[in-house]
């Protein structure tokens, strides 16, 4: 007789396959009704639509969003692929933002067919697909990304509709900085006789300082005859330079998100006491407040660490226990990784003391303090010496997040110009909340991005005088919903007062 588990290693082997083909979205027909319902039942597949799943683990909590929001993209370009053929794209909106490189999960998806019957399709955790009728672009004015059809980045400007520039402003400016020449967006303009839009385009570019570009609209429109008045379709004004060529849209909009949220961290957040002139005390203050410190740091990321296993691993009384279980063994070395990290970002902070650039601090030291993180776990065999290499190889989600942090090429691009922005930035406020905000919102780490971003708040306290700030964890709700509402909603308010709170005390 075969043993249920060996039925059920057949039906993940099935599954495995199908994810070695990169199979996300799994039709009915892919597999026999057998295996189908052993994976439901046994939690490693989850029902998306009628006749279409997506794998998901079994440890994961009843109502858990993650493995949804990380196959969401996927799942819609290959369900559209099949149901459509090539009879869709998205809205010219969503292709502005996607070119973008925002990949935010959208409540809705819109999506443009000529032979769309005007549904709603309800997808899990209160997602949709929204199928309208509309005219699609020509074939010159549609790409394909990640198995997605969107409207080409000059349609998409053309087509997008007004309000879509002060909804979502950073959106729209990172798109704009990538259009090299007014050629681009000109012949779209001119055969469609749209004055309107080229005098709002022309007052857009104007806006994130490409005057060439807005002069050459203009006055190419009006030799073909056409009365363009250029009007700004923007709430504000940027006042930085958008580089001239960007290896990536994540630098854009990073720094475009630094620019338009610093002014309100420096209007919300406690002015800095300055740097203490009394730097042993200071890091001694820093020293006793270790134990309380991991405790919540810890306790935030899942571990369940006790007082008394903080003290016995920073005393130096633990080493890896075969004898532990898997559970236990995790947590000691999560304690001491945190314990031998805590000591390299004390050393960073007397650097700061001494009156070092703390973004040149961070950027030299951050690598340092990951290392230490989980060089437990190497010593265990948990982790090969080369995963503590660099940044992340993979992408990587974030647990209950609508946010998709960028790809691992997009982190190369995207972590030199965030520690651009913590040296260039003279406000040790803005460093200590966007600092820590960007880093999540970037996750250049397969884990432990919650920990080093704490880590690199305490720094940027230290440079403005602050007391090293502990996120409690009775405050883990409330902290992870502020740094979605940044991330998703563009809102940094929320994490702003938060932190401001925990640092007065």
């Amino acid at each position: 007789m075969v043993k249920p588990s060996e039925k059920l290693a057949d039906s993940l082997k099935l599954l495995h396959a199908l994810q070695e083909r990169g199979v996300i979205a799994i039709r009915s027909a892919d597999l026999t009704r057998t295996h189908r319902e052993r994976l439901i039942q046994n939690g490693f597949l989850q029902e998306v639509i009628k006749g279409w799943y997506v794998a998901a683990r079994p440890d994961e909590a009843t109502g858990e969003s993650t493995a949804w929001y990380a196959a969401f993209w996927r799942f819609c370009a290959a369900y559209l692929q099949h149901l459509k053929g090539e009879d869709w794209c998205l809205s010219p909106e969503q292709s502005l933002s996607l070119h973008a490189e925002n990949w935010t999960v959208p409540r809705q998806l819109l999506i443009r067919a000529v032979k769309a019957r005007n549904n709603i399709t309800p997808l899990p955790h209160n997602t949709s697909l929204l199928d309208i009728r509309a005219a699609m672009p020509g074939k010159k004015d549609i790409v394909a990304k990640d198995g997605l059809r969107l409207y080409s980045l000059p349609a998409a400007l053309v087509g997008c509709a007004p309000a879509y520039f002060r909804q979502n402003p950073t959106d729209t400016r990172a798109a704009l900085s990538m259009v090299r020449d007014a050629s681009e967006v000109l012949d779209r303009l001119l055969e469609g006789g749209h004055s309107t839009i080229a005098g709002r385009l022309a007052g857009a570019f104007r806006n994130i300082g490409q005057d060439r570009i807005a002069e050459d609209i203009i006055t190419t429109m009006r030799a073909a005859g056409y009365d363009v008045r250029q009007s700004d379709p923007f709430e504000t004004r940027i006042t930085i330079v958008m580089p001239a060529r960007a290896q990536s849209p994540y630098v854009n909009r990073l720094r475009l998100l630094w620019q338009d949220m610093r002014g309100l961290v420096i209007k919300r957040f406690p002015k800095a006491p300055g740097r203490p002139k009394d730097t042993k005390a200071y890091l001694k203050r820093v020293e006793e407040g270790y134990v309380t410190d991991a405790y919540h740091s810890l306790s935030i990321e899942g571990y369940n660490v006790s007082p008394a296993l903080i003290e016995r691993v920073r005393s130096g009384n633990w080493q890896p226990d075969k004898d532990e279980n898997d559970r236990e063994q995790r947590n000691a070395m999560a304690a001491r990784g945190y314990w031998q990290a805590y000591q390299a970002v004390r050393e960073s902070i007397a650097k700061v003391m001494r009156g070092d650039n703390p973004g040149t601090v961070v950027a030299d030291d951050h690598r340092t303090w990951y290392r230490e993180l989980f060089a437990p776990s190497v010593t265990a065999g948990l982790l090969r010496p080369a995963d503590l290499a660099g940044y992340r190889n993979g992408p990587v989600y974030i647990r209950r997040s609508m946010h998709v942090p960028p790809s691992r090429e997009a982190v190369r691009d995207a972590m030199p110009a965030f520690l651009d922005l913590l040296r260039e930035e003279e406000e040790p406020a803005v460093r200590v909340v966007l600092g820590h905000f960007l880093f999540v919102y970037i996750h250049p780490y397969m884990d432990g991005n919650g920990r080093m971003a704490r880590f690199l708040m305490n720094v940027m306290l230290a440079s403005g005088g602050y007391p090293w700030t502990i996120v409690p964890l009775a405050k883990r709700h409330p902290y992870i919903d502020a740094l979605e509402e940044a991330s998703v909603g563009q809102s940094i308010t929320p994490f702003v007062d938060l932190l401001a709170r925990l640092v007065r005390g």
